[in-house]
């Protein structure tokens, strides 16, 4: 047992990466490399946005609270877009709200708010579900592609 971890730790320090599977949900590998190089900027924008979303809160401003929501938006959908469609990490739920809520926020707009607040699942489910089912197909087969490439030397 003991050689056995000696070994793997030998194997780490050479250089050689360690796939691990844990089930469809687990990751594998490594974490897939930003598109912005080694510039964190999809955390920044989640910070940013986060920063914004305190200030809105504590202010009482609405734009602030909009553009904070926003901005935070847009770097979780880049960081988890990125995982999911490498294979690294499932956010088949996430990624599919997305789009749900975008249709959800122009139903709001376009058609008002129902009195019967339950008709507004109606356009939810119909976006969310087929999506959903589309992303976990997407990352079924990036998961597949990232266990059939060799290990990186």
């Amino acid at each position: 047992m003991a050689s056995n971890r000696r070994q793997e730790r030998a194997e780490r320090g050479a250089g050689q990466r360690k796939v691990t599977t844990q089930g469809t949900t687990g990751t594998v590998g490594e974490r897939p490399a930003s598109p912005f190089g080694g510039l964190p900027i999809s955390e920044f924008a989640i910070f940013a946005g986060i920063v914004a979303l305190v200030v809105g809160l504590i202010t009482g401003g609405h734009a602030a609270l909009v553009v904070g929501a926003v901005v935070c938006g847009l770097g979780v959908t880049e960081v988890t877009a990125r995982e999911h469609f490498s294979g690294f990490r499932s956010h088949s739920t996430l990624l599919a709200a997305v789009p749900a809520v975008v249709v959800e926020v122009a139903f709001a707009l376009i058609a008002g708010v129902p009195a019967q607040r339950t008709l507004l699942l109606l356009p939810l489910i119909v976006v969310w579900g087929p999506c959903f089912w589309l992303l976990r197909r997407t990352f079924q087969s990036a998961r597949h592609a990232r266990l059939a490439r060799p290990p990186a030397p």
